[in-house]
């Protein structure tokens, strides 16, 4: 083992006459670029750990619509717990073709001040939707309703559009509304439901969105959960409803009876009541 013998202030005095040589200015520059050089090691470590874990520079997936390929448009019911049988499932009745059911939600008005909603909740439907008020809302008296659902955030958005302007709501014979679609059954100040008609619910889901930390997953659905119960309060409905969707997976529905409509407020009136435009 070697042992240094150089005299410390004299080293201190060499190390004074080395910087002495650099111009004040380019010793900082050094300092700043040395500093910059350190910053970037550490960062592409960080993202050298981040396509480790995530794979960051994957191929981009295919964009995913709204009504999310992985899902069918009109799920079968959801099994009854613990029985391996499946529950209500009124899909039979359904008489719209699943290709007008996946394409983007239209609307026509009919007889009778009826504006017929069918297709697919994509995002901005909510926007089309208004434009159709300001244009023909005088006409319209009830919003009959065909869609397997689609954007939460569209279907919440219509729901208060159809309660502030006073519009009822129905599902009739030979139509479905599922998913977020009960969201604006709820806005109707009347709800009407034929006894042939389908009406279910399953778990929200991020279609197409990047993925986030199972943390970040959490709070966003408690969230969102919380939204849609103090929306169903404010339309008169049970937000009670929503326990069906919360447990029953994205790729089945909960179809609910007419007694379940009525218990949860869904549904107004006795069965005997006509439905407007069927």
């Amino acid at each position: 083992m070697s042992i240094d013998h150089t005299v410390p202030g004299r080293s201190r005095t060499r190390l004074a006459r080395y910087f002495a040589r650099f111009e004040e200015g380019r010793l900082v520059r050094a300092i700043f670029f040395g500093m910059l050089i350190g910053t970037a090691a550490v960062l592409g470590l960080d993202l050298r750990r981040l396509i480790d874990e995530h794979g960051l520079f994957a191929p981009a997936p295919a964009a995913v619509s709204p009504t999310a390929v992985t899902v069918p448009v009109l799920p079968p019911a959801v099994e009854t717990a613990g029985t391996g049988e499946s529950g209500h499932d009124p899909r039979r009745h359904i008489v719209t073709g699943e290709s007008a059911l996946r394409e983007p939600v239209r609307f026509t008005l009919e007889a009778n001040g009826v504006l017929r909603l069918v297709g697919t909740l994509d995002q901005g439907a909510a926007q089309r939707f208004a434009r159709e008020i300001a244009a023909r809302g005088e006409y319209i008296r009830t919003v009959s309703l065909d869609s397997p659902g689609g954007s939460l955030e569209d279907a919440m958005a219509i729901a208060r559009l159809v309660r502030r302007h006073g519009f009822a709501t129905q599902v009739a014979d030979g139509a479905v509304c599922a998913s977020s679609c009960p969201l604006v059954l709820a806005g109707g100040t009347e709800r009407l439901v034929g006894a042939r008609a389908a009406v279910g619910l399953h778990q929200f889901y991020a279609a197409g969105r990047a993925v986030t930390g199972p943390e970040q997953a959490m709070a966003d659905a408690q969230m969102t959960t919380a939204r849609i119960s103090r929306l169903l309060a404010e339309l008169g409905v049970d937000p009670a409803l929503w326990l069906h969707a919360l447990d029953t997976p994205p790729r089945t529905l909960y179809y609910l009876s007419r007694d379940q409509m009525r218990k949860y407020r869904l549904a107004t009136g006795g069965e005997t009541l006509a439905l407007r435009g069927s």
